[in-house]
Formats: structure tokens, sequence, C-alpha cells
């Protein structure tokens, strides 16, 4: 078994492949059905050479590692991952921290948190609120209805609910009736500029474009509808968490402060790179109306 793991992660180096040895490794535990190859047996059972063969052919074509398993780990979930729906991936854990820190904090008031996930693709940010803040309201929207169904079935895996729904976040009169309620509103929305292209083959050539491309010239335009959404669905004092690519953080915090957010900052990410914005709408702030025209 060690051999065959160490020859596909030397197959896998060569294809450029990031992290070979434990994709190798988790490619090897699926096809044992073992969550780690450790816990694997001395000698591999009848068929695991080819079908294990085969997995390891795909991952060195640059096929997501996720997409073969069929799942990820994001915090303390398990996630299903499906072709077709944005793979979640670990940055984006530091982008849940903020925001399950606030549901937590409200819930601690003596009230269940109302949370909104806008571009919720897979539903971890979603989920994790809802796993993790116990009693929590967790509302997801996605233009695409396969992910707005994956993440549904990732709630229901994970035990708990999630009310998710299909909805363009750019629609003026998306969640109208929760204006003014929410208390967390936190987003992983698509930003990528269109001059830009993703490094990764793993993102270009399998994650949807709908996930990708974030509209405008500097790709803020979802992450501006983001905003929008947020100061009129934030209740006075509710907090905005939204992810970004490291070089918009200076335009989306102008974009915060113009649509009147205060105490507007940005976090890093696990690598310091600054990737999260975090803002408020201001307390005795009023709910806007809302017209009701797309």
């Amino acid at each position: 078994m060690r051999a065959a793991v160490q020859g596909a992660a030397r197959l896998l180096a060569e294809a450029g492949v990031p992290s070979p040895r434990p994709d190798a490794a988790a490619l090897a535990a699926h096809v044992l059905g073992v969550d780690h190859v450790l816990l694997a047996p001395d000698e591999a059972p009848p068929g695991f050479a080819a079908r294990y063969a085969g997995l390891v052919e795909r991952r060195a074509r640059r096929e997501p590692l996720q997409h073969l398993v069929g799942r990820t780990g994001f915090r303390r979930v398990v996630l299903l991952v499906e072709p077709g729906v944005f793979v979640p991936r670990p940055e984006t854990e530091t982008v849940a921290e903020p925001a399950v820190a606030e549901a937590r904090r409200v819930a601690a008031s003596g009230r269940p948190p109302l949370v909104v996930d806008l571009c919720c693709g897979a539903g971890p940010l979603a989920v994790s609120l809802a796993v993790e803040v116990p009693g929590a309201r967790v509302v997801a929207v996605d233009a695409s209805p396969a992910a707005v169904d994956l993440t549904a079935r990732n709630a229901a895996a994970q035990g708990v609910t999630v009310e998710a729904l299909v909805g363009d976040v750019r629609e003026r009169a998306l969640l109208a009736e929760l204006d003014g309620m929410v208390d967390v509103l936190v987003s992983n929305p698509p930003y990528i500029p269109p001059d830009a292209e993703p490094v990764d083959p793993e993102v270009r050539d399998h994650d949807p474009a709908l996930a990708l491309w974030g509209g405008g010239m500097d790709g803020l335009d979802v992450p501006r509808a983001v905003l929008a959404a947020g100061a009129r669905l934030l209740a006075p004092g509710g907090l905005l968490v939204v992810e970004h690519a490291e070089v918009q953080d200076t335009a989306l915090r102008a974009a915060a402060a113009a649509e009147g957010f205060m105490d507007v900052a940005t976090l890093p990410d696990l690598t310091g790179r600054p990737r999260t914005l975090v803002a408020r709408r201001p307390r005795g702030a009023r709910a806007r109306v809302t017209d009701s025209a797309p």
C-alpha cells in the first residue's frame, strides 16, 4: 500500500499537482473506504490497483480532488461536493470566523440570530453557521439551482436546517421580507475581473463561471450588489462579512463606506493576504425602502 501511494505521489508531482502526497493518500483512502490511508490494510484488496490508478490519472489531469472523492472538509463539517458547484476552499474558513462570532454574540443576548448567506455555493458558510450556532435561523441564497440543492443536502447531512433559496443578489427585492431584520450577512460572491484568469486548472477548468466572474471591469459588480443588499437587509448594528480578492480590499472598503457602513475593515486570510471585508450597519439606521422592480 505504501509503495502504491508513493508511486502515485510521484506521478502527481510530475503533473504539477500542488499537494501530491496528501492527494495520493486521500485517493487511496477513498478507494479503500477508510478515513485515512494509515487505517488501510497492509495488502490492497482485489480491484484496488485498477480503480486507484484511474483516479490518480484523473487527478494528474488536474481534476479537483474534491470531485474525485465527492466531499471536502470545512471547519467542523464534511460537505458533499459535485461538479457544477463551486468547491469550498480553506481560505473561506476565515470568512466564517467573524460571522460565527457575531451570531454567537447575538445568541448570547437571549435571542436566536438571523443569518443570511448570499451566493452560498455548496453551503460551507451557511451550514457552518447553522452547526456552530445552534438555534440560529440561516437563510442561504444562490443564483444556481444546483448550488441551492447541494446546500440543502449538506445541511440535512449535518442534521441542521438551512432555508436554501434560488435568487439573484442583484434583484432589489431579494428577501425583502427580511429588510432591516438580519443580524449577520455573509457572502463569498464571484469576484474575478474579466481580464483575469484563475491560475489553477482545478478552478479555471472545473468551477462554474457563474461562481467565478464578478462582473464589471473590476469584477466587483456582484460584490457591490452584496453590499447594497446588506445595507437593506441588515438590522441596525448588524455585521456584514464578504470575501474578495486580495487586490480588491481598497475598492471594496470604499464601496462599503459609500453604502453607509461603519467600522469598515479588512481581515487577512490564512496566508495573511487581505481577503475579507467586515463592516457594520450604523445603529439607528432605518430600513431602506425596496423598489419591487428587479
